[in-house]
This record gives C-alpha cells, structure tokens and sequence, in this order.
C-alpha cells in the first residue's frame, strides 16, 4: 500500500474521476435511446440540436477512453510509481469538461455549465499534481 502513502491525493482525485467518467459512460452505453431523447430535448433550441448522436458518441468514447486510461494510470502508480498514464487520462477528463461545458453554455443551461466547475477544478488539481 506504499503507493497511497506516496500518492494519496492523486490516487483519490484519481479514482473519484474514474468513477465519474465510467459511470456516465455505463448509462449512455445501457440507455443510449434514453440519453438521446433527454439531450435533444435539451438541446432543441442550440446549434448542436441536429447532431446530438454524433456528439453523445463523441463524449462517450472520450469518456470511455479517460477513464480506463486513468485505472490503468491508478494500477502503474501502484506497480511502478509512473504518472505518465495517470496524467494523460486526466488531462483528456479535463478536455471532456471543457466539450460538456461548451454544449451546456451553447444550450444556455447556466446552471448545468456552472455544476461542471466543480468537476473541473478537482480534475485541474488532479492534472497539477500528476506534472509535478
């Protein structure tokens, strides 16, 4: 358990986002008609109304992608003390922020686009001690 005494911030910021990124991944891969439905409702009066799927699958792939690059970066923390897996995967966590907060000011959900913030200040943290 050395790598949580060497770690322990980034281990948890880490597994926070992993949980966060595979989760919403999960519930568009099980509902995808669902999220679809829900999204273009949401963005019926934005520019992105008609490429709702193309985007969804977009953010789902990245989502995907971040989080298993960042449980792969959790397990080299532990086996070899290597940030560099850890470090890309958080970084494209902080991308994905960035694309949801894009739609949800594009959708002028102000509220939805403030939530992210909190998101993205742990995931910024998590993206300053991995570099450093």
């Amino acid at each position: 358990m050395n790598f949580l005494s060497n770690y322990p911030t980034e281990i948890l910021i880490l597994l926070f986002l992993i949980v966060t990124f595979i989760q919403s991944g999960a519930d568009k891969l099980l509902d995808w008609k669902g999220n679809v439905s829900f999204i273009k409702e949401h963005f019926k009066n934005s520019p992105l109304k008609n490429s709702v799927p193309l985007l969804l699958a977009i953010i789902l792939i990245i989502e995907v992608v971040a989080g298993i690059l960042m449980m792969i970066g959790v397990y080299q923390l532990y086996t070899s003390e290597a940030k560099e897996i850890a470090s890309l995967g958080i970084a494209l966590s902080a991308i994905t922020l960035i694309l949801l907060l894009i739609g949800q000011r594009l959708a002028k959900d102000y509220a939805g686009a403030m939530s992210l913030a909190v998101y993205f200040i742990i995931t910024v943290f998590g993206v300053f001690l991995l570099n450093n």
